[in-house]
């Protein structure tokens, strides 16, 4: 599926944070890692992914949500997938992160705090994990600053390891970009090209460009990192698409990255599904779970109008949404909102409702959406294609979901889910437009959905003939279960 290029390394800069320690070695063949073995079980390879609680720039940067998704998620999700290991593990020494890690199926390594200082290398704790681990032969260090890292990535690393001998396999990307010397202030000197004649300044697509490290992921055996190395040996580059090598450093790279992991990121093995219904729950997610009471015993509430306009994009665009609620809301306060949507209240098994909605629309469970808060929610989020909860649903909510919004139930979650869904359409379209593949029109009222590339979610909301973007043509729904 991925395009990538892989070659010896005969020169490579020390990986970020890790001290010199000169040049690589040549090793000699060992027993370690099944070299030098007869017919024996392949060796164990395991990924690590460090973690440390400490980070200085971004507070728990590794369980920051990026596009509704702990940071930390995206590679573990990429790594369990991929098969290529016996063990996935998370390195860490916050209590937080290790829940999270637990959540999405990983082992969890308790560093000790010798290694989770500020000074600690990424070595230093990697050396820690493998004299608690005798049973691990080598270790794919991934980063967890890496949301664009996909299996396919992995499993061809691990085939360089175990079929083709290397004893090191470092992750590279290609860049075009012009080196000059740099110059200290206050010296009288000139700077010199460095990678370029600037009387024959090449056209990009006349050269080749330059490898660099991006610090996705370092593979090694375990007697190389025993001698303090993550490279040496026989050692290979692999060369990633540009579009996935993101690494996230600073909170200024987390909207560039949020955008980027969208169109680009790993969403899981789920096949693509177009969403047909999206059900919500009222309490907490419609409104922001607040009852007023009248003096005449009458129920008052309060929605904001940006969940409306999410609701109404949504039927724009051809999918049901639905409402419901285990308590007795009013049915005449919630008419009152005016927004045209079937609902069910009192329900005390949501689960039976939302399946009997199913069958009556003929789909699958994938073609539903659900946004829930509570853990009356919890079976309905762990079914349905798509899920997600608001910034401050119950835990239980939180941790069946695939999205997690920034908005609070009642403050904007739906809409917000709401484009969730228009995002992940536009990374559809653009798997189709790749492939070149056509979906299905279908017709709902007198609008024709058909793909569109330069569709946007904000065209919806014109219903003129000809407006930008629009011409009574938008994309179908569709979404990736995380």
């Amino acid at each position: 599926m991925d395009s990538v290029e892989k070659g010896a390394a005969t020169s490579v800069s020390n990986p970020r944070g890790r001290p010199s320690r000169g040049r690589p070695p040549k090793l000699q063949r060992n027993s370690r890692g099944g070299q030098g073995r007869g017919v024996e079980k392949p060796p164990h390879l395991a990924a690590l992914i460090l973690a440390r609680g400490g980070s200085k720039g971004i507070p728990l940067k590794n369980i920051k949500h990026l596009a509704g998704v702990p940071l930390i998620g995206w590679v573990l999700r990429a790594a369990l997938d991929s098969g290529a290991f016996q063990s996935v593990w998370v390195s860490t020494d916050h209590d937080e992160i290790e829940n999270v890690a637990k959540q999405f199926g990983a082992q969890v390594h308790r560093r000790s705090s010798e290694v989770s200082k500020d000074s600690s290398t990424s070595l230093d704790a990697i050396i820690e994990f493998l004299n608690y681990h005798n049973e691990v032969d080598i270790v794919g260090n991934i980063q967890a600053t890496s949301p664009c890292l996909h299996p396919t990535d992995l499993q061809k690393v691990a085939e360089m390891i175990r079929e083709e001998g290397y004893d090191s396999v470092f992750s590279v990307v290609r860049r075009h970009q012009f080196r000059w010397s740099e110059i200290q202030k206050g010296v009288r000197e000139v700077t010199e090209p460095l990678n370029l004649n600037p009387a024959k300044r090449p056209r990009r697509q006349d050269w080749d460009g330059e490898l660099y490290e991006n610090g996705s992921f370092y593979f090694a055996k375990r007697h190389l990192i025993e001698m303090g190395y993550l490279q040496g040996g026989k050692m290979a580059y692999y060369e990633m698409r540009a579009e996935h090598s993101v690494d996230i450093d600073v909170d200024i790279d987390w909207p560039i990255a949020e955008q980027r992991v969208l169109r680009y990121g790993y969403f899981g093995k789920e096949k693509l599904k177009e969403i047909k219904l999206l059900v919500c729950n009222i309490d907490g997610c419609l409104t922001n779970g607040h009852i007023y009471v009248s003096g005449d015993q009458k129920e008052i509430i309060s929605y904001d109008v940006k969940d409306a306009i999410g609701i109404s994009l949504l039927k724009k665009s051809g999918i049901e949404v639905r409402l419901i609620s285990e308590r007795a809301c009013s049915k005449q306060t919630l008419s009152s909102l005016k927004l045209d949507c079937k609902m069910e209240v009192s329900i005390s098994d949501k689960l039976a409702v939302v399946d009997e909605w199913r069958k009556e629309m003929g789909l699958c469970w994938k073609e539903v959406a659900y946004l829930g808060n509570e853990v009356s929610d919890e079976e309905c989020l762990k079914r349905v294609g798509l899920s997600g909860a608001p910034a401050d649903a119950c835990s239980t909510a939180q941790k069946a979901v695939g999205y997690i919004c920034k908005c609070n139930g009642g403050r904007g979650a739906i809409r917000e889910f709401a484009e969730h869904i228009f995002l992940l359409m536009e990374k559809v379209s653009h798997l189709y437009s790749r492939f070149q593949l056509q979906p299905p029109c279908r017709r709902t009222s007198n609008i024709i959905f058909n793909p569109n590339p330069q569709f946007h979610p904000s065209a919806l909301a014109s219903q003129k003939s000809g407006s930008p973007g629009m011409s009574h043509c938008t994309q179908p729904i569709l979404c990736i279960k995380p």
